[in-house]
C-alpha cells in the first residue's frame, strides 16, 4: 500500500509544471516574442488596410411626441418611452425596409438592409437615433434619411397618431467608421505573441530530457555519484538522456553487477 502511494506521489511530482522554468524559457526567447509582435501587427494592419472594405455611418434623429402627449407628468414620459420601444421595432420591420429598398432602388433585399440599420434610444428620452452603414458615405446618408422619412409616415398611418418629427437628418461621413487599422494591428500582434508563447511553453512542458545533475535529483530522486566535465561532453557532442529507468545504469556503474547478482 505504501509502495503504491509513494509511486503515485512520485508521478504527481513529475507531472507538476515548473512555472519558473517556463518563465526562464520565455525570457530567453524574448526576441522571438518581440519579433512575433511586430510581424503579427504588420499582418493585421495590412489585412485591415488592403482587404477589408471601409464602412461609413450616417445618423438621423427623430423625436417621439404627439399632440395628445405633453411633458407635464411622469405618466406622459412613461408613455413616450413605451412609444419609442414600439417605434424601434417598427423601423426595422419588413414593411418599412421594403419601402426603403424600393424608393432607393437598392440591389438588396430587406433582410440585408436591416443589417445596415441600427436604432438606439438614449436613456430617459423620446429621441430615436437611426444609423445606417454603407461603403458609400453618400448612400449611407440616403438610406438613413429615407428610413427616417418612411418610418415616420408609416407610424403615423398605422398607429393613427402624430408621426415622429425629424429633428436631425443624416450627414455625409468624412471619416470611416470601420475597420480600425490600429485595432486590427494590435489584435494581430497579440495573437501572434500568444501563439509563440504557447509554443515555447509547450516545448518546455513536453521536454522530458535530463540536462543537469539537478534534473537527476529532481525527477528521478537519485543521488549523483559522478559527473562528466562539460569540456569532454562538448568535445564529443552533447547528448541528452531520457528520463527512463535505465538512467541509473548510466549513473551507477555498479548497477549492472547488482542486477546480475540478484539473478
Amino acid at each position: 500500500m505504501e509502495t503504491k502511494e509513494s509511486q503515485k506521489q512520485a508521478w504527481d511530482d513529475e507531472d507538476v509544471i515548473d512555472v519558473g522554468e517556463i518563465l526562464y524559457a520565455l525570457l530567453r526567447k524574448l526576441w522571438i516574442i518581440i519579433g512575433a509582435l511586430v510581424i503579427g501587427g504588420a499582418i493585421g494592419g495590412a489585412y485591415s488596410y488592403f482587404l477589408l472594405t471601409p464602412q461609413y455611418t450616417s445618423t438621423a434623429k427623430i423625436y417621439v411626441l404627439t399632440k395628445e402627449t405633453t411633458l407635464t407628468s411622469l405618466a406622459d414620459l412613461q408613455i413616450g418611452t413605451q412609444l419609442t420601444q414600439d417605434y424601434k421595432t417598427i423601423i426595422t420591420g419588413r414593411s418599412v425596409m421594403e419601402e426603403v429598398v424600393d424608393k432607393l432602388h437598392l440591389d438588396m433585399d430587406y433582410k440585408k438592409l436591416v443589417k445596415k440599420i441600427e436604432v438606439e434610444n438614449p436613456k430617459d428620452t423620446r429621441i430615436l437615433s437611426i444609423s445606417a452603414q454603407d461603403p458609400d458615405a453618400e448612400m449611407a446618408k440616403k438610406i438613413v434619411d429615407t428610413t427616417a422619412e418612411v418610418a415616420s409616415d408609416y407610424v403615423g398611418e398605422i398607429m393613427e397618431m402624430t408621426p415622429p418629427k425629424l429633428i436631425e437628418s443624416g450627414e455625409v461621413a468624412v471619416k470611416k467608421t470601420s475597420p480600425s487599422n490600429t485595432k486590427n494591428a494590435a489584435i494581430g500582434a497579440l495573437i501572434a505573441a500568444f501563439l509563440v508563447c504557447a509554443y515555447i511553453s509547450l516545448t518546455v512542458i513536453l521536454n522530458d530530457t535530463i540536462q543537469s545533475e539537478e534534473d537527476v535529483e529532481k525527477y528521478l530522486e537519485l543521488p549523483v555519484l559522478a559527473a562528466i566535465p562539460e569540456s569532454k561532453i562538448h568535445g564529443r557532442g552533447e547528448k541528452k538522456v531520457k528520463r527512463t529507468s535505465g538512467i541509473w545504469d548510466i549513473i551507477n556503474p555498479f548497477a549492472g553487477k547488482e542486477k546480475n547478482e540478484r539473478r
